[in-house]
């Protein structure tokens, strides 16, 4: 009896020093928010925006119960009332921009494209953001048709109530970095609100730590018979659509193909993911979108910010883009009926989390370096970021042919350190701070050599 108790002991006095070696903290807050978000909510909300009967960007403005204006007036409303119930903690504000008509557009009238969104600023760091978005409008089979029922109930309510229960979890919190939750509008349409506040972010001086585009998080039936409530992908590119012929030499000589500051915050996701949620399975999905489509986050992307899509599984494209009808046993069209709302609440769970943690987190590493060619060590350098919240910074690597992080070590509050006996060619490295909280910075990926 007593040998079969001691192996369960060792194992926890050896977990426990791993952990302490690897200044491994466990927030117990993460847990209550993840036990905050309601699948009842969701459902309420996700009903609310079908029952606008269609959200088709050119819709009906003026009308109190159909058509996008209606849907944004409704949307606002939600983010004012939860702005009072937590004091008046949220910045609750419209973007409003005219789209001209443009006949080799998708825009064949002059058009006001107005985002909603509510801003919960950090105490800390408060031009720092993470952005949650989901999409307003909606669509039918024929993509300028305005008129028709399009009540996109999971393309995209449930992405849309998401960003809605989020700003009800986490203003009930305080946050060092800045949050946002975002109604985009357009997307369907060319993905213009997205590329709207991403410009608005440029002009303005946004420090964006990280965009989680959230587009279709409620059907756990595919088109390939697969039914799965538990699977969903984060789709993220491998490095910006900014990069100059110098990056692109750089990487193919030093690496980091599979290094770029998006796929940096999908390994994020999926980390707190896999830690707090072990119950869930995420998928890293190495491309900006589903092939040959795209969403909210590229516009973000194509600024220069961080940003990926989190969505589920297993698609019915029967269900998606869709006019409302039955055809040969098939029924088509985006409807309530075929919304999974308890599924909805746990990718809206994932979005808490991986938001929570990044805005309590204190500001990456800037300008790392590294170096260690032709020696048995690999040494990395980076500038400290100008905050109070830093404990210390970890060093990270893995094998080349690795997606995952691997390995770690706690370096302390040092801006150089030299992994020895560790050689440069056969791994990838990055350097992530951690905060006094145990809250972690996404990692930084090396941007130069040391040559000194």
């Amino acid at each position: 009896m007593k040998r079969l108790l001691l192996f369960p002991l060792l194992f926890f006095f050896a977990f426990f020093q791993n952990a302490q070696a690897q200044d491994f903290t466990i927030d117990p807050q993460m847990y209550e928010i993840i036990d905050a978000v309601s699948a009842d909510r969701l459902e309420s909300d996700i009903r609310t925006l079908a029952d606008f009967g269609t959200r088709h960007t050119m819709s009906d403005t003026t009308s109190s119960d159909r058509g996008i204006g209606a849907a944004r007036r409704w949307i606002k409303q939600e983010f004012e009332k939860i702005s009072e119930e937590c004091g008046g903690c949220l910045e609750v504000k419209y973007q409003r921009t005219l789209v001209e008509a443009d006949p080799d557009s998708r825009i064949d009238e002059d058009t006001w494209v107005v985002n909603v969104y509510a801003v919960l600023k950090g105490n800390t760091h408060p031009n720092n953001y993470v952005i949650m978005s989901g999409d307003i409008d909606s669509r039918a089979s024929d993509i300028m048709d305005e008129e028709i029922d399009a009540p996109g109930a999971n393309d995209n309510a449930t992405g849309m109530a998401g960003a809605i229960e989020l700003a009800r979890v986490l203003s009930n919190y305080e946050f060092e970095n800045s949050i946002i939750l975002a109604g985009l509008s357009g997307e369907e349409q060319g993905l213009y609100g997205g590329g709207h506040m991403a410009e608005m972010a440029k002009e303005e001086g946004w420090n964006i730590i990280g965009v989680l585009n959230n587009d279709m998080i409620g059907n756990i039936e595919g088109v390939d018979g697969v039914i799965d409530n538990r699977e969903f992908r984060i789709f993220s590119e491998p490095y910006s659509s900014q990069a100059s012929e110098r990056d692109l030499q750089m990487k193919r000589f030093y690496g980091g193909e599979n290094d770029g500051i998006s796929r940096q915050l999908a390994r994020y996701i999926y980390e707190t993911t896999e830690l707090y949620m072990p119950q869930m399975d995420p998928m890293l999905i190495y491309r900006l979108d589903r092939f040959g489509r795209g969403g909210h986050h590229r516009p973000f992307n194509e600024a220069g910010f961080a940003g990926v899509r989190i969505m589920e599984a297993h698609e019915n494209y029967t269900q998606q883009h869709q006019d409302i009808r039955t055809e040969d046993g098939i029924e088509y069209g985006d409807v309530i009926e075929h919304v999974n709302f308890e599924y909805a609440k746990k990718l809206t769970a994932v979005n808490a989390l991986a938001m929570a943690s990044l805005a309590k987190a204190p500001p990456a590493p800037k300008n790392v370096e590294i170096g260690g060619a032709v020696q048995p060590s690999t040494t990395l350098r980076w500038e400290k970021p100008d905050s109070d919240l830093i404990k210390g910074y970890k060093i990270y690597w893995r094998p080349t042919s690795e997606s995952l992080w691997e390995s770690q070590r706690y370096v302390g509050n040092v801006s150089e350190f030299t992994l020895e006996n560790i050689v440069i060619d056969n791994y990838l490295f990055g350097v992530s701070a951690v905060g006094k909280n145990g809250h972690e910075s996404v990692v930084s990926y090396p941007s130069g050599l040391i040559r000194d």
